[in-house]
């Protein structure tokens, strides 16, 4: 068998390996629990991979302004230096608008291991939408959110914090167990977003989404 040949095959079983060692490396590698939400974090990312929280009547009047991300004292969480000059927003997974009749527990949600970078096409314009037709929805019902992201190559900062590809959001009905909204976000400037099945996210995802065997 000629060289050429042999190394035609080899070249697509060594770009599967290498897809798989990267597919694998996107694990959970600390779980972080307060009052607010429950935050699965990567210490290969510096980010959370994704953000649990239930939400009922949210809303409320706290000042936001003195609020600033901070670390928490995560081990290799991304800090305002990686997002300083970079183009991104500190974009909230768990949105701290919906505890806002709390000023304790709207500050619980600036911390960088509830937030990604985002464009700020993206971070104040689609997801702030759906974040606030989610607030709607929980006037009248208790609904659980999941929401993180899917991450590529990109990074940002002296940390090298990944930046996703897309960002990703689940909001179910804790009343009726139905589904109220599955979808994907591009996280560039399209201020677009695409409605997903779950199963099909749940393919798409290098991690296990625990709070999903309970939904369809």
């Amino acid at each position: 068998m000629k060289k050429n040949s042999i190394k035609s095959k080899l070249l697509p079983l060594i770009f599967l390996l290498l897809t798989l060692n990267v597919a694998e490396a996107q694990q959970i590698d600390t779980v972080i629990v307060n009052d607010v939400y429950i935050s699965y974090f990567s210490y290969q990312y510096h980010n959370p991979l994704y953000v649990v929280y239930k939400v009922y009547q949210g809303g409320g009047d706290c000042d936001r302004k003195a609020f600033h991300f901070k670390t928490g004292n995560l081990p290799n969480s991304a800090t305002p230096a990686d997002y300083k000059g970079s183009g991104y927003d500190e974009g909230h997974l768990a949105d701290a608008k919906d505890f806002a009749s709390d000023c304790f527990r709207e500050e619980e949600t600036f911390r960088f291991y509830n937030c990604v970078p985002q464009t700020p096409k993206l971070n104040r314009g689609i997801w702030k939408h759906f974040e606030t037709e989610i607030r709607k929805l929980s006037q009248n019902d208790s609904v659980l959110v999941i929401c993180g992201s899917i991450f590529g190559n990109k990074t940002m900062g002296p940390d090298n914090i990944a930046i996703p590809e897309e960002c990703w959001k689940l909001v179910f009905s804790l009343s009726t167990k139905k589904k109220l909204y599955a979808f994907t976000c591009p996280n560039d400037d399209s201020n677009s977003f695409i409605p997903i099945e779950v199963d099909d996210l749940k393919k798409r995802l290098n991690y296990k989404v625990v709070e999903l065997s309970n939904f369809q």
